[in-house]
């Protein structure tokens, strides 16, 4: 029987909130002001992509739901401070971020850098300490070097600074897609990682084929950012429209031409789809999650 993919998305979403809001300190523990911002900044808004992506993978392979979530959160956490310390007047100098107004504009520069600290090192207390997860330490100790390798300078911070470096530069196609495999690429492949490798008896050939799965579905993803820069609006995607053009960023657009970035955005999905052909109904999600990034408006 075919999934219902909204209420699975639904259900999933709720569940990663609800385990956010317990890992995440009270508001009103010391110190409350840092606590406060790091609630702000992660709860009650966005997509969930990345935790999406976790149970999903986890859940094509048969791993129990339960022992998910603190993957989840983890990388959700990684990905949170990630868009706190870009939005920051040294970054982006973003205002608005899922529809209000950024961490450093609702509390101040010093504290929104100090949470995304806090974050990013809770995502490793996490991996470390949440029993739910039922995983032995080796395997624990390969999802923490996941997740460094993915958020660290060879991964999303390399990306960052790649991408501050190209602004006003003319890329070319090698260049712009590496750019994004290290900026949005590689937490969405940790993401498909962490719940692959949550089942402890994983095959490396589908840990292959879900890899380049998630290769081709965060190339995709930045795709369709740089499309819905263009084509949407501020409402819809609760973030500054044209922020790229406006500071003269490389984009596919800019450098395929409107049409060709959509072309290239569908081969990434189809080429995603044939990764998961070994794999049963248990990896709809996948297939949906992937439908769902080339479609989506915000």
């Amino acid at each position: 029987m075919p999934i219902d993919f909204h209420t699975w998305r639904a259900t999933r979403q709720t569940r990663a909130e609800n385990a956010l809001e317990q890992w995440l300190p009270a508001a009103t523990l010391h110190p409350a002001r840092l606590h406060e911002a790091m609630r702000y900044t992660v709860l009650g808004g966005g997509k969930r992509v990345r935790p999406l992506l976790v149970y999903a993978a986890g859940g094509a392979l048969g791993v129990d739901i339960a022992a998910l979530d603190g993957p989840s959160c983890a990388v959700e956490l990684i990905h949170a401070y990630s868009l706190v310390h870009d939005d920051l007047p040294a970054m982006d100098d973003d205002d608005l971020r899922r529809g209000k107004p950024t961490c450093h504009k609702a509390f101040d520069d010093a504290t929104a850098i100090l949470a995304g600290d806090a974050l990013q090192t809770l995502a490793f207390y996490i991996l470390a300490h949440d029993a739910a997860m039922q995983a032995e330490a080796r395997a624990r100790l390969q999802m923490v070097e996941t997740l460094a390798l993915a958020s660290g300078s060879r991964g999303m911070v390399g990306g960052q600074a790649i991408d501050l470096a190209a602004v006003g530069r003319a890329l070319s196609l090698p260049e712009l897609e590496d750019m994004h495999i290290h900026k949005t690429g590689a937490l969405i492949r940790a993401s498909v990682a962490l719940g692959a490798l949550s089942h402890p008896y994983h095959d490396h050939g589908i840990f292959h084929r879900l890899d380049r799965y998630a290769c081709c579905i965060g190339l995709a993803f930045q795709i369709r950012d740089d499309i819905l820069d263009i084509e949407s609006d501020t409402a819809t995607l609760g973030k500054a429209q044209g922020a790229d053009i406006a500071r003269d960023k490389p984009t596919y657009p800019s450098l395929l031409g409107m049409a060709e970035a959509k072309q290239r955005a569908h081969q990434l999905y189809q080429e995603a789809l044939d990764c998961l052909t070994p794999l049963d109904t248990p990896a709809d999600p996948l297939r949906e999650i992937a439908a769902y990034i080339v479609e989506r408006i915000n």
